[in-house]
């Protein structure tokens, strides 16, 4: 078996790739998402590329899966019906919280509090203590806590978080065994085992997320895997990780909070793939879909792992590509508020169905993509056929909001909606550049998703980030990076000690054997280790993480956290450093794929044909090619379209695009 299959399900289209490991050679599909039940369009989808392909579906290997069935169900607040254990004196802990509200104005503002993921009635004290060096305050009384336990008799899945419980699990996992006699075929999430690490409210609901989307996972996954193998797959399942890599399916089923941000992580993982074939190790990631648009900063090849996970109100302690979401995509809805008369783009999308008025299901609100074929930018079929757009439904969606607006033209009303929605994106790269303390104009930009190469060189304009990088099947990017990607795991540990109080020998020992614990729980041949301590000074309320080498010593550890503190905060402290936590983040090798390289070409390509496109205010002739047919070294000359199976690419005039021997279209201005 030589084939991978990377499978990436969105809110609009499930994206599939089969890709041959010998030849590099890819095989795409795009079909229609099914919110019902998510394997349906993936089987669909698999059977399509395997027919490609001209392959049966036994000679996949192994199926790499990003999934949005976790965030969905936080999203949509269909999880479990949670119970909590906590000790006696916390039972509260999810409802105080960090008394947190969000927004400048918060003082201005009635802020709705979202509802704990577990209800207070269905949490229970257990009488015990744990002080935070891990000796036993107060022993577990077992007799009193199974009465406890037999009042949440009909929740659906059970969290346990005991106070210091990183320091020792001996009670949780009294707890657990307890919890499965009396509670019998229920689901246990452990604080020790889902993030062992200080701060009791962290924990807490880092712990309570596991358990409220593990059932509804735990049987997707199971479903998943069922369903392949009925379809003939004798291949492993394997889901994408938040941060970017992969886990066993019954890894993750155990440990769901690890998969919030699986999605938008594969689109990174596939970026940063093209990337290095075309030869950049800094860029920036813009991801538009059909719902949302996704953006990323990688730094040296290496995507910024964050040590928090924001789904929607929602925000929990598990490693994620750092990654940041616009409600700005293909499918959001263009409209004029009441109040203030003036033109948005999004949050709210027409999803799949029933979709932008173009797609002729029902919509009739003007969206992106309508803008887009008002404009001239699409062609008139989509998904390699499946979709036929009809422009004049577009037009007439358009037209009703150019007239509520007063404005002069349909086409005047989709300009605006088009530099509207690249504007919210241009807002979503400075969070992840500028606010960080980057320059975006030292980065180049990747550009991908069904809807990203459309607007990719206008990003291009307003960032500064050159070239703008379209890899090849920029629509089914996120599936290449599930195919792409490797085993991941990690092991941390809470170690609270001042520099003073630390030496070289102990910092290197105890990353030493955290690396140890997260190659044995990988269980697979490891091909790297990437070692990260959290540091502050001594008095501060939070820490930032440093990546170190196993050989750094704790003077220039220091240095290193004071350059990263005066780049985030612009000023630095007198006050001793502080070791705070402490992991070891292991990776197995890399897939056996072989990128494809493109022939050069003797000459520029010649068009297909040509048809007019409304740029800058007016009309003008556009050169149309067909991306199959470009090789390497030819340089198309805006303005121009791009056109392919899963997505359409525009250069705007006054750039050009090369064709990169990896297939990757690099476009940059024509005077740089």
């Amino acid at each position: 078996m030589r084939y991978r299959l990377g499978v990436d399900v969105g809110g609009t289209f499930t994206d599939i790739l089969l890709i041959d490991e010998h030849s590099g050679r890819s095989y795409r599909a795009k079909t229609a998402s099914t919110p019902h039940d998510q394997s349906v369009g993936v089987l669909a989808g698999l059977e399509k590329a395997c027919a490609q392909a001209g392959v049966t579906p036994s000679e996949i290997g192994e199926i790499l899966h990003g999934t949005t069935v976790a965030t969905n169900a936080i999203l949509e607040g269909k999880g479990a019906r949670v119970g909590l254990v906590t000790t006696a004196g916390f039972r509260q802990v999810l409802q105080i919280a960090r008394s947190y509200v969000p927004g400048g104005l918060a003082g201005w503002i009635i802020w709705p509090k979202p509802e704990p993921l577990a209800a207070l009635e269905d949490t229970v004290e257990a009488v015990e203590r744990v002080a935070a060096d891990g000796s036993i305050v107060t022993p577990l009384d077992e007799d009193d806590l199974r009465v406890k336990l037999r009042r949440l008799r009909g929740v659906e899945a059970l969290a346990v978080c005991l106070i210091h419980s990183y320091a020792d699990d001996t009670h949780e996992r009294a707890v657990a065994k307890l919890a499965a006699e009396e509670l019998p075929g229920v689901p246990i999430s452990l604080s020790s085992a889902v993030l062992p690490e200080l701060r009791e409210y962290e924990r807490a609901i880092t712990t309570v997320a596991n358990a409220y989307v593990q059932p509804q996972v735990a049987r997707y996954v199971d479903n998943l895997a069922a369903k392949t193998a009925d379809g003939g797959v004798d291949g492993q399942l394997y889901i994408l990780r938040s941060d970017g890599g992969l886990s066993s399916a019954a890894s993750a089923a155990e440990s769901p909070v690890n998969l919030l941000l699986s999605g938008p992580a594969g689109g990174v993982a596939g970026a940063t793939w093209f990337a290095e074939q075309a030869g950049f190790d800094d860029f920036l990631t813009f991801d538009m879909g059909g719902t949302s648009t996704d953006v990323a900063l990688v730094e040296g090849l290496r995507p910024r792992i964050g040590r928090e996970t924001r789904i929607g109100d929602l925000i929990v302690r598990s490693a994620s590509v750092d990654v940041r979401t616009v409600g700005a995509g293909g499918g959001s809805i263009a409209h004029v508020p009441e109040l203030t008369r003036a033109l948005r783009v999004g949050p709210q999308s027409a999803g799949a169905v029933p979709g932008p008025a173009a797609y002729g299901r029902g919509g009739e609100e003007p969206t992106v993509t309508d803008a887009n074929v008002v404009l001239g930018y699409l062609p008139s079929r989509l998904a390699g056929g499946e979709i036929e757009l009809d422009r004049e439904r577009s037009r007439e969606a358009v037209r009703k909001l150019a007239e509520a607006m007063g404005l002069p033209s349909v086409e005047a009303a989709a300009q605006g909606i088009v530099d509207i929605v690249n504007e919210n994106m241009f807002g979503a790269l400075r969070l992840v550049s500028i606010q960080q303390g980057y320059d975006p104009r030292d980065f180049a930009l990747v550009a991908f998703g069904g809807a990203g190469p459309l607007h990719a060189n206008a990003l291009g304009r307003l960032t500064g980030s050159w070239p703008v990088i379209i890899p090849p099947s920029p629509g089914v990017l996120c599936a290449y990076g599930d195919a792409t990607t490797s085993l991941r795991d990690e092991a941390a540990r809470t170690y609270i000690r001042r520099f003073s109080q630390l030496t070289d020998a102990e910092l290197r020992q105890l990353l030493t054997e955290l690396a140890e614990t997260a190659t044995r729980d990988l269980g697979s041949d490891v091909d790297e280790v990437v070692y990260q301590v959290d540091v502050r000074y001594h008095g501060q309320g939070f820490e930032i993480p440093i990546t170190l080498d196993l050989d750094t010593g704790l003077e220039a550890l220091g240095k290193r956290f004071d350059a990263e503190h005066e780049r985030l905060f612009s000023f630095l402290l007198s006050n001793e450093h502080e070791l705070v936590s402490a992991r070891a983040m292991v990776s197995g090798p890399r897939p056996n794929v072989q990128p494809v390289r493109l022939e050069q070409a003797d000459t520029d390509p010649e068009p297909v044909g040509s048809h007019d496109v409304w740029i800058d205010g007016g009309w003008t002739t556009a050169a149309e090619y067909d991306r199959t047919a470009l090789r390497a070294g030819a340089v198309i000359t805006g303005p121009a379209i791009v056109a392919e199976m899963d997505s359409t690419t525009l250069i705007l005039p006054g750039h050009a695009a090369r064709v990169h021997e990896s297939g990757c279209l690099l476009i940059r201005p024509l005077e740089a």
